[in-house]
């Protein structure tokens, strides 16, 4: 089976979809319209410039080239971690919080796989390293973040609870205990429906674009399986991980609540 190659006009056929989108947007005063429209260029462009990076990358293997793409999609996850949030920790913990769990659990988490299960030569191939890794920081990112703005949101809105608990004399970890599981299950969520409608509902991005480019099914799916697999501890350490850190920096030392390190949401 042939790769059935697009054209410019087929892409553009595909815009005015988006277009319509916006003008429809624009008939019900959803005040969505230019947001979708921007958005719809911010794709075009993003993915075209990723497009050349990644044909010069894949003419040039060189770990410096590889790590150092890795870093910039890693700082751009965690810019749109802290531009999610409602409310987020104020100075350089509504940056480095989000960024560092990622960090530490996408790049481990990559690593781990593509040193032990896929054996690629070399190890840090592009043709795997960068697509695996892109897909762990995007999944992992939205767990994140959905996470964290539970987290601020909820502490925000159950303060004098929270006050009420510490003057009883529970301690900070007893005291936003409920908070901080709800957080992470809500992190989670997104990826667990993600594993629990594949194949029945949905068939997955990676699965999908195999498939299209002419793979055989059975081995897109394998592939696809250890895609989510991934997704799902990555995204279950990452949360888990920002969700405890930041519920103790909401304490002092000496457990005493300290709003004043959120935003008021504004």
């Amino acid at each position: 089976m042939s790769l059935i190659l697009l054209t410019p006009l087929d892409l553009a056929l595909a815009a005015l979809l988006v277009l319509a989108l916006a003008l429809l947007s624009l008939r019900f005063r959803l005040g969505l319209g230019l947001q979708l429209l921007v958005a719809a260029l911010r794709t075009t462009v993003q993915l075209l410039l990723v497009g050349l990076v990644l044909k010069a990358l894949f003419a040039n293997v060189h770990l410096g080239w590889v790590a150092l793409m890795g870093i910039v999609m890693l700082l751009a996850a965690g810019r749109e971690v802290m531009r999610r949030q409602q409310r987020r920790f104020r100075g350089a913990w509504g940056y480095g919080l989000g960024t560092l769990s990622m960090f530490i659990s996408a790049f481990s988490v990559t690593l781990l796989v593509l040193l032990t299960v896929l054996g690629a030569e070399p190890w840090y191939e592009p043709q795997y390293s960068i697509p695996l890794l892109g897909m762990m920081l995007g999944n992992t990112m939205n767990g994140v973040a959905l996470a964290l703005d539970r987290l601020t949101q909820q502490v925000w809105e159950k303060r004098e609870q929270l006050e009420t608990r510490l003057a009883l004399g529970q301690t900070a970890v007893e005291a936003v205990g409920e908070i901080r599981r709800d957080a992470m299950r809500v992190g989670m969520i997104p990826i667990i429906n993600a594993m629990a409608a594949a194949g029945l509902i949905s068939l997955p991005g990676m699965m999908t674009g195999q498939i299209l480019a002419g793979s055989p099914p059975l081995e897109a799916v394998k592939y696809q399986i250890l895609i989510m697999f991934m997704i799902a501890a990555g995204t279950g350490f990452a949360t888990m991980m920002a969700v405890t850190v930041g519920a103790r920096h909401l304490f002092d030392r000496r457990e005493r609540l300290r709003l004043e390190r959120i935003t008021d949401g504004r």
